[in-house]
């Protein structure tokens, strides 16, 4: 019976994401013929769509910080933990300022997420050295241009359930070695709980997300190999710490 109430919930959240989408298509398209100058407006009506959507399914989010953090201040390379496709959701929620995502070719073949990985956001083929080239020099170019950049390091979701926090791709750390731009660690709590992976085995529940929101690690450019890699590690130990001692807490 829970298992039925959850695949209804998961239902009735795809409903209300198809629907707050639909309504927002003539804009999109519109403002995708000129994605550089609507830059800020498809980013708005990006998160527009999926706070909506998850509100109007009953899931809340709620953010702390370790230190308060200046978005102004940016761009910042941010850096969630992945175990939901409703990552995004929270990352939207969260963010105040411009970004874009560097996520996966397979978002291409999605309805909703391919007008904004055709425009605003970077796709990778994670197969694919230059695709990966490539996706790194796009990512630095929109740093460059003052807009932050989201970046699952973890590299996509696990099949792992309960999931863990997994050991992260370079590519974030690399382009912040190129870059100097702050990193962002955010750990996205219990949204597995509520949504995991694509909500299929297990659909979905509402409830309230917990995210907490990291000091930002500063780096500078002309970083060595092994500076990158103490980055990488420097990251997601502190990830690891806050997942581990915060996450059952919001269960």
């Amino acid at each position: 019976m829970m298992l039925l109430l959850r695949k209804l919930h998961l239902m009735l959240y795809i409903l209300l994401l198809g629907f707050f989408f639909v309504i927002s298509y003539p804009l999109l398209i519109f403002y995708a013929w000129d994605h550089q100058k609507h830059y800020k407006k498809l980013v708005f009506i990006r998160k527009w769509i999926s706070i909506l959507a998850a509100y109007g399914a009953g899931i809340r989010f709620k953010v702390t910080y370790e230190t308060p953090i200046n978005w102004e201040e940016g761009p910042y390379i941010i850096c969630p933990n992945h175990t939901s496709f409703m990552d995004i959701n929270a990352i939207n929620f969260l963010c105040p300022v411009p970004f874009s995502y560097i996520g996966k070719v397979e978002l291409l073949k999605n309805p909703i997420t391919r007008i904004f990985f055709k425009t605003i956001d970077v796709v990778v083929d994670r197969n694919n050295k230059r695709s990966a080239f490539k996706a790194l020099k796009r990512g630095e170019e929109i740093l460059s241009k003052g807009h932050s950049l989201v970046i699952f390091p973890e590299g996509g979701i696990s099949d792992e359930f309960p999931p863990q926090l997994h050991p992260f791709k370079p590519g974030a750390f690399r382009i912040a070695a190129t870059t100097s731009a702050p990193i962002i660690p955010v750990v996205i709590h219990n949204l597995w709980e509520h949504f995991w992976d694509s909500g299929l085995k297990f659909g979905s529940k509402p409830g309230t997300v917990y995210i907490s929101v990291l000091r930002p690690v500063h780096s500078h450019d002309n970083l060595s190999k092994q500076e990158i890699s103490n980055l990488e590690q420097q990251v997601y130990h502190s990830m690891l710490k806050i997942w581990e001692k915060e996450s059952n807490r919001h269960i």
